[in-house]
């Protein structure tokens, strides 16, 4: 979780990342001049569409403050998004792919036309195509 001194500009890094079943992902908050949450596209977190597989557990961090972290143990294989709760209209979202990513659990084609999500947001998430080929995608 980082952010400019001003404040004009935030974002995970990486933003995309390949892990296998049963990795931890720590998120740290890096960013002195802000609080940042990571939290799982699920119905549970503030009633988000589902974009994680749909027998994974959802996660909300709640607000980090400056050099705090938050982990999570990905056991389900599939595709992942997530967003920070006051930072999403700024397109702060990432997304994780465990695994192998035909196992998504098929949400990827139930919001195909992604309703409900901000422009920017949709506009920031790598493709899976990305993260494979990559392993990490890095955007600063």
């Amino acid at each position: 979780m980082h952010g400019r001194a001003d404040g004009s500009h935030v974002w995970f890094d990486p933003i995309g990342v390949l892990i296998k079943p049963g990795q931890m992902v720590r998120w740290t908050n890096f960013n002195p001049g802000n609080s940042h949450t990571t939290t799982a596209y699920h119905p549970a977190n503030f009633g988000r569409p589902l974009r994680i597989p749909e027998s994974a557990k959802s996660w909300d961090s709640d607000y980090l403050l400056p050099t705090e972290s938050f982990s999570v143990t990905f056991t389900e294989q599939g595709v992942y998004d997530y967003y920070c709760v006051p930072h999403e209209q700024a397109g702060m979202v990432g997304r994780i792919i465990v695994g192998e990513p035909e196992a998504h659990g098929g949400w990827m084609e139930a919001v195909a036309a992604s309703r409900g999500l901000p422009d920017e947001a949709l506009k920031a998430f790598p493709t899976v195509e990305e993260i494979m080929a990559k392993r990490t995608v890095r955007r600063v």
